[in-house]
């Protein structure tokens, strides 16, 4: 299959950091290279990653999507997996990765859920079931084919090539994991693998208010794509083998989008605090 680079942004989470670069030093099949994108952290972030062996990169634009795409193209693996500072690989989840993308139908990317730790139970049951239930159905209809979970996916760099002037790369009021999933070329598929299994931390869902911020930021994501390339529309170019640039289309800003539940406070709270959707 070639070479695996582990993309992996960072935002002040040093402590969860640590964990998940020793799950990554615990892989049946290491990774090629690890990347931890520091975005702009004030705390240990870069000396965990320095002392864990992982290249760092400098990421100053705030955001996730600045942050995963700085990782992107710095990395030099066939196979770019993505992971959040929070998330905890199996020990085997590099190698399932590198099964799959090998399997004869040959996806572009390969995604899952995730298996949220902390919190309660009764917090992880609506976690895992409500709200990653609720993504990768809904977005799964408007899509036609499994949304990609930041926390828990990988692309081929080929792939990444052609898409990294299409997205919304330089904006940190949209969801990465599903901005990347919208912009996927004809051609391009997502399997979702069940054997890609990845703790996730619960933490976002400790209070209504965190839990309110992430919602209101997917409905402004989905207003952003929805604007430039409609669903319907999508599903036909993509049949039609149509590809798409998102210029190709009007733009709507924050502002025109708050009637579908954003807000410029929200996409200011973003640029400080950025997310892993």
């Amino acid at each position: 299959m070639g070479t695996v680079s582990v993309i992996v942004p960072s935002y002040n989470d040093a402590g969860f950091l640590a964990a998940c670069l020793d799950a990554l030093a615990r892989q049946t099949r290491p990774a090629d290279e690890v990347i931890v994108v520091d975005n702009g952290s004030t705390d240990a972030t870069a000396d965990v990653a320095r002392a864990a062996g992982a290249r760092l990169v400098h990421e100053p634009l705030r955001g996730i999507w600045p942050a995963t795409a700085a990782g992107f193209d710095a990395a030099s693996g066939d196979l770019l997996a993505r992971l959040d500072a929070d998330s905890v690989p199996a020990p085997d989840w590099i190698a399932e990765i590198e099964r799959r993308m090998a399997a004869a139908d040959r996806p572009t990317a390969v995604t899952d859920s995730g298996r949220f730790y902390g919190g309660t139970a009764l917090v992880r049951w609506i976690a895992r079931t409500i709200y990653l239930g609720g993504y990768f159905t809904v977005m799964g209809a408007l899509l036609g084919h499994p949304p990609l979970f930041g926390s828990n996916y990988a692309i081929r760099a080929d792939a990444w090539a052609e898409l990294r002037g299409v997205v919304h790369r330089d904006r940190a009021d949209v969801h990465d994991d599903l901005d990347l999933s919208w912009w996927l070329q004809p051609g391009m598929t997502v399997v979702r693998e069940r054997r890609l299994i990845v703790g996730v931390s619960a933490r976002p869902f400790d209070t209504v208010a965190e839990l309110s911020r992430r919602l209101r930021m997917a409905f402004h994501t989905i207003a952003v794509e929805w604007r430039e390339w409609p669903p319907l529309e999508r599903r036909a170019d993509r049949r039609r083998g149509h590809r798409r640039d998102a210029g190709d289309g009007p733009t709507i800003t924050p502002d025109a989008a708050a009637g579908l539940g954003s807000d410029t406070d929200a996409v200011a709270d973003e640029t400080e605090h950025p997310l892993s959707a």
